[in-house]
């Protein structure tokens, strides 16, 4: 079907001819003849210029046909078997032709020049589909079908810096402007509504098109051609052959590549030199140097003297220079490198040339950076290089830190970046322009911030809009400015985790007092641990309610005021892990108890019990079968209650003994200087404590009166005056020991100062001594000495031999007698 007249079409016939037919009617309009044999196919130009008809056929014979004329325009000859299928291709000015001789060729669409053929081994080719819109073809064979792509993805359009776009649309030039439009209208992402303006055509189908560094003239390149036009009014300035083409960064000078041999240069349209690098050239690229790509790598030539500056073992897809040469980005396939020229070394090494080496002077370039990301188009401002990758995300990178502009929903292509308008613009391969905010303001002060200018960032941070100083924050922290990331940021999450990182406590207070976060909390009262403000933290970790902190505080300091709160305060807030534990390092093992009663955690309260509170057992027992009945009454009331089966608990009187026993222990604070000296809970066998202790009690009930009534008072009585140290069996000794204070207590008759006092004095003989000690016997009115022989068999002339052999121990040479008179009457009268 005539894609201009939907009324005709056309038709191919083995009777070696192509008619073209009108619709309803039953005769052709006219009749195309010039093939040999049978014709196989035919296709319509889709473009607007030419009135074209294309046909193949079994002559092995391409035929452009002008239906208007009704004349063959061009033969194209070159397949070895009969033509299946040909195809004017809709976006791209070629021509597809396929043939059973398994191959594709591709004409020039204008010059009939055949510019490749395809074999993929499929046999015979049988049809080619082309879309419009896209640069892809399918290709159907014998043993299948295959899509391949054509030309170029990116759009051969350009931007001007002040805003001017120029596009190709097939072989049309277009311009639009930036400058009608309302910027405050723009939205980010959004098509923008130019007003295009026809600039004419092009004598090249345009594959390239690039505005010069000052945006005065515009290349055109395609068909290994170039032609220069004036931006304003597309003149001819220049042309030439080439394969590639690149302005240098004066804008009066560019390069062309004719071969892979040969390299020109030219400065003010007039070629100046022509040089032949030494390993080939397969690409070119412009800049402050001009690049050369070969087998060896990269090259970088000085454009005036086109001698060697560096050769760089890379094989690079594109090099982007900032605008002051002093910044490059090398992309290849799957990442880019950031490196810095030094042009002082580079003209050093000029004045020096034993520091050329045959690859260049090593020190030309530093290595800034290197990122793991397919770079797709890119362009510098300032220090800041934009770029989009891949997977269609708009970023750029400064200072080893790379930031995401924009997700993109298709693939875009960067045009440039307008200062005046704070955008930056970019083209899809339909020809749409889109824009995203991108503040001058904040690329400057990250370029001032790159090159320590601090001056000229603190004279650019005012101009920086508030909702941007975050990430010119998470920028300065990035390059270990933290202090000043603090004082720049306003967002309250970043400033508090500056303020943490820094271990400001007065700042990080002050902002989590503003959140009320329980996390941030946590992370001061951590920072507030770290460095040792303990008042801090405790009121930290109670504003955070983190109760386990508050324990763990707690007990490290020994405040045991402060766990009684924590206990009382969890018990409140339902933390009844804490409340427990709390209560439990205090001794109060009724509270634990409750505590696990109210909190249903009846089975465990009963465990607990029968190993802390046995006198608990029943009461507790007794809810537990109520809780077990209401799931299995059965299972309730096989518990058995100690009142009721004795016999399956061993030792439950002891135990109820053991408890009174321990509770005392409990009432008496013991400092915590002492916790070498005392035995750990876990060793302690209170049960055997107890039978011990009841064995010690059973040996002082042995020492009796003549009535049979215990008589304390001569065991006391003997450790008073032997200080404790008279010789006895250590059961007897324990005993004696022990029951001393009780014995004093419970004496009938106790003994006067007086006779405390005299015992106090000094004495100088065991005389002395015998006479006191029988005198206070007497006193005691025991009766006969034979009646102390029930007493363990300890008589008075057992005592008085064992006080009589401590006697022999004293040295009376170290007695102090100073303040004693040996010769006053009273002492002689005793």
């Amino acid at each position: 079907v005539n894609p201009k007249d939907n009324n005709t079409f056309a038709s191919a016939s083995l009777d070696r001819t192509v008619k073209v037919w009108q619709l309803g009617s039953a005769q052709p309009n006219f009749t195309l003849e010039g093939h040999e044999k049978g014709v196989n196919c035919v296709d319509y130009y889709m473009g607007g210029d030419k009135p074209y008809l294309i046909s193949g056929a079994d002559d092995r014979m391409v035929k452009i046909w002008d239906y208007q004329n009704k004349t063959c325009v061009q033969t194209l000859e070159g397949h070895a078997q009969n033509i299946a299928s040909v195809s004017f291709h809709p976006e791209l000015p070629i021509i597809l032709t396929g043939s059973e001789d398994g191959t594709v060729k591709i004409w020039h669409a204008n010059t009939y020049r055949l510019e490749t053929t395809l074999n993929y081994g499929l046999e015979r080719v049988w049809s080619i589909g082309v879309l419009r819109g896209s640069n892809n073809v399918a290709l159907g064979y014998d043993e299948g079908a295959i899509l391949i792509k054509l030309g170029r993805e990116e759009p051969a359009m350009s931007m001007d810096a002040g805003g001017k776009i120029i596009w190709a649309k097939h072989s049309e030039l277009q311009q639009a402007s930036l400058k009608a439009l309302e910027k405050e209208e723009i939205q980010d992402g959004e098509r923008l509504p130019l007003a295009v303006k026809d600039m004419g055509s092009c004598e090249v189908y345009p594959q390239t098109v690039q505005h010069n560094p000052n945006g005065r003239f515009v290349v055109v390149c395609g068909d290994g051609e170039y032609i220069i036009y004036t931006a304003m009014a597309l003149r001819n300035k220049s042309f030439g052959s080439a394969q590639e083409f690149v302005w240098a960064a004066d804008s009066s000078e560019y390069a062309v590549r004719e071969s892979s041999s040969s390299i020109k240069l030219f400065k003010n349209f007039k070629e100046k030199k022509s040089f032949k690098p030494e390993f080939g050239a397969e690409n070119i690229f412009g800049g402050a140097l001009l690049g050369v790509k070969s087998v060896s790598g990269l090259a970088f030539y000085d454009w005036e003297t086109q001698e060697l500056v560096r050769r760089i073992e890379i094989q690079p897809r594109v090099v982007y220079w900032s605008e002051t040469g002093e910044l490059c980005c090398i992309a290849t396939e799957d990442s880019y490198f950031i490196l810095k020229y030094q042009s002082e070394a580079v003209a050093a090494a000029a004045e020096n040339p034993e520091k050329v080496t045959e690859d260049g002077i090593e020190d030309a370039f530093d290595v800034l950076g290197e990122v793991s990301e397919t770079v797709k188009t890119g362009l510098w401002v300032g220090d800041c290089f934009i770029y989009t990758n891949s997977v269609n995300r708009l970023n750029y990178y400064v200072g080893g830190e790379i930031v995401t502009v924009s997700h993109l929903d298709r693939t875009m292509y960067l045009l440039g970046y307008i200062p005046q308008d704070n955008r930056l613009y970019l083209g899809d391969k339909e020809l749409n322009v889109v824009s995203f905010q991108l503040l001058l303001s904040v690329l400057e002060y990250q370029t001032a911030v790159m090159r320590r200018d601090f001056d000229t960032a603190d004279r650019v941070l005012p101009t920086v809009p508030k909702e941007q100083r975050t990430r010119v924050a998470h920028f300065l922290e990035k390059q270990g400015f933290k202090k000043q990331a603090l004082a720049v940021s306003s967002d309250a999450e970043h400033k508090f985790d500056l303020a943490i990182q820094l271990g400001d406590l007065d700042c990080a207070y002050t902002l989590a007092k503003e959140s009320a976060s329980e996390q941030k909390w946590k992370q001061l009262a951590e920072l507030a641990t770290s460095q040792a403000k303990f008042e801090l933290a405790q009121q930290c970790l109670h504003e955070a309610q983190d109760h386990g902190g508050l324990l763990l505080l707690a007990t490290a300091a020994g405040n045991a005021d402060m766990v009684a709160k924590l206990g009382l305060q969890a018990d409140q807030a339902g933390k009844h892990n804490v409340s427990f534990l709390s209560y439990f390092l205090l001794g109060d093992l009724e509270r634990c108890l409750e505590i696990l009663l109210t909190s249903n955690r009846i089975p465990e309260a009963a465990f607990f019990a029968r190993t802390y509170l046995p006198s608990e057992i029943s009461r507790v027992v007794e809810m537990w079968r109520v809780q077990l009945g209401k799931v299995n009454e059965k299972a309730g009331q096989s518990l058995a209650d100690p009142k009721d089966y004795a016999n399956l608990f061993p030792d439950y009187e002891a135990s109820l003994q053991a408890q009174q026993m321990l509770a005392k222990e409990r009432t008496k604070v013991i400092p915590a200087e002492d916790w070498k000296e005392i035995m750990a809970n876990y060793e302690r066998k209170p049960l055997e404590e107890l039978n011990a202790l009841a064995d010690e009690e059973e040996m002082i009930d042995e020492v009796l009166d003549d009535k049979d009534h215990p008589i304390a008072g001569a065991i006391g009585l003997r450790e008073e005056l032997t200080g404790g140290n008279f010789e006895s069996d250590d059961e007897t000794e324990e005993v004696a020991h022990r029951s001393g204070g009780e014995g004093r207590a419970s004496m009938d008759c106790s003994v006067e100062a007086d006779n405390d006092n005299d015992v106090d004095k000094d004495y100088n003989s065991e005389e002395d001594l015998d006479k006191l000690l029988d005198e206070e016997l007497d006193d005691l009115d025991i009766g006969e000495p034979s009646k102390l022989d029930t007493v363990g068999g300890i008589t008075t002339e057992d005592l008085e031999a064992e006080l009589e052999m401590d006697l022999d121990n004293l040295k009376l040479d170290d007695i102090d007698t100073t303040d004693v008179n040996l010769d006053d009457e009273e002492l002689l009268e005793d």
